[in-house]
């Protein structure tokens, strides 16, 4: 691999059908030199940078590194010129090893063989040089979400890439870890790296890069050196206008318990307890927000509710009805609606239109079928009706889901899962690699449920968004609940040291 002194993308224009992802983009970075990208969920920062790794050709526009013209004709290639790309959706696969995953892009051999030995080591090496610490002889499939994303950081720092693109690559991680892989990264750049960061995270953005690229409807509106500007500009820069974050409590009480969870225990991927005995009631019209750090139980907590986990013991009650160890399509009947984790294969069939997933939890009751056979006006009346309402962006209605930015993919679940009116709904991750407008529009959707007498239950890693949108506040500590506490008792030192398992005294 060559040493990237620097690289220079010119003119990058990509058309999909219907979409014009990059128009005429221009984008230059210097080794030694962190390059943050911006931009809404569509805005074309993932294109561009596939592009660059080799994932897409472009229609139009050259790229230069080192000042010489290259055609990088895919990621192997990509690979050749010291090109590395850490992905948003992860390029894993979950049958295999951290091991094994690793050793694919470039297997050392010993005689015929794959000397899985040394990767082992290397990824050991890895793991103590920079904190991502993750077992070389683990599953992937057995791993969190967190712990997924860290096998790919491995991954890159393994083939050794002289530049390395990172897209959206602390969604997953608690603030410390953020915190360490900042660092990281800052000290990447000091030996020389160019490095391209993709982030939502406006904090991250001004803590770790030098300067800034803000894409908008695939074009480039600015290039700032990030010292000359603040979080605030940025924000306005991405969606072409002012955003209003702010603290929004619900100004009614809560009402009547609608979830209750008695004495649960489920066992994990691994075969060991993820949830220990653990306790918890939402009511109606209220934000219960978990906080915890990833891999303390919140997956196995979301599943068992929604039926795709099986309890071992304990109770689920909903709406004072025992659910526990029903069928997902009962639980859903009874009134749960759920955002998922994984809202690319979990919360839609990537495969199946935006009509179809629109539709999926009652395309077998009117007004989308009658008897047997499916209403294909009132189908298309609908879906385009919450396309419009909900702003999912599309070129129409037979799009492919699969084919959409992870924003609108979101507004499409909460499209789907909020207009069935549940009066419980989980919400995992809602705002897990989503840009600021997204997400500030997420924020909106959930509260406005909570107001119209919904329970929420809200998951999240991100200690602002628990702390900003939920009433109430739950640390989830090794399967089981540390303490609630009301959100205006909540500040982030006490939170974070609950969800470190050290247990606080209840005033």
């Amino acid at each position: 691999m060559q040493e990237i002194k620097h690289l220079e993308m010119r003119g990058i224009t990509k058309r999909f059908p219907g979409v014009l992802a990059n128009d005429n983009v221009n984008l230059e970075i210097n080794s030694g030199e962190v390059l943050a990208l911006l931009g809404e969920n569509g805005a074309g920062k993932t294109t561009l940078m596939s592009i660059l790794y080799g994932l897409y050709q472009p229609d139009d526009g050259e790229i230069l590194i080192n000042g010489q013209p290259v055609q990088i004709t895919s990621p192997r290639k990509a690979m050749e010129l010291g090109i590395g790309m850490v992905h948003q959706h992860f390029m894993l696969v979950p049958t295999l090893t951290v091991a094994e995953n690793v050793a694919l892009g470039s297997p050392p051999r010993k005689g015929i063989f794959v000397d899985l030995e040394k990767v082992r080591r290397d990824i050991e090496e890895i793991s103590r040089n920079y904190g991502l610490g993750v077992s070389p002889d683990a599953y992937v499939w057995q791993l969190s979400v967190g712990e997924q994303q860290r096998v790919e950081i491995i991954k890159a720092l393994y083939l050794g890439a002289s530049l390395l693109i990172l897209d959206e690559p602390t969604a997953v991680l608690t603030p410390q870890e953020a915190g360490e892989l900042i660092a990281l990264l800052k000290n990447m750049a000091k030996q020389g790296r160019p490095i391209v960061f993709i982030s939502h995270k406006l904090n991250e953005v001004m803590a770790v890069s030098d300067r800034v690229t803000v894409l908008r409807d695939g074009r480039v509106v600015a290039t700032i050196r990030t010292a000359e500007t603040t979080s605030r500009e940025l924000a306005r820069l991405m969606v072409g206008r002012e955003l209003a974050f702010q603290k929004n409590k619900s100004r009614t009480p809560a009402g009547e318990t609608v979830l209750s969870l008695r004495e649960l225990w489920v066992t994990g991927n691994k075969g060991t307890p993820a949830l220990k005995g653990l306790s918890l009631e939402l009511k109606g019209g209220e934000i219960l927000g978990i906080a915890g750090v990833s891999g303390n139980g919140q997956k196995e907590l979301a599943e068992v509710i929604s039926g795709l986990r099986r309890a071992d013991k304990g109770q689920i009650v909903l709406n004072g009805k025992e659910i526990t160890n029903q069928a997902p399509e009962r639980i859903i009947k009874q009134g749960l609606g759920f955002i998922p984790e994984d809202r690319l294969h979990v919360g839609t069939i990537p495969s199946f239109t935006i009509w179809e997933n629109l539709i999926l939890k009652d395309h077998a009751q009117p007004p989308y079928a009658r008897g047997i056979f499916l209403q294909n006006q009132s189908i298309r009346r609908q879906a385009a009706s919450l396309v419009e309402s909900y702003g999912i962006k599309t070129p129409n209605l037979d799009t492919p889901t699969g084919r959409l930015s992870g924003g609108n993919i979101q507004r499409l679940i909460l499209a789907r899962e909020i207009t069935r009116r549940p009066s419980v709904l989980i919400a995992a991750y809602p705002t897990r690699g989503l840009d600021v407008g997204a997400t500030e529009y997420v924020h909106k959707k959930l509260m406005e449920a909570r107001d119209e007498g919904m329970g929420v239950l809200l998951i999240s890693e991100d200690l602002e968004e628990v702390m900003s949108l939920s009433d109430r506040i739950a640390v989830i500590y090794e399967g089981r609940i540390m303490q609630v506490l009301k959100a205006e008792e909540a500040d982030e030192r006490t939170l974070g040291l609950l969800m470190a398992g050290v247990a606080k005294e209840a005033s």
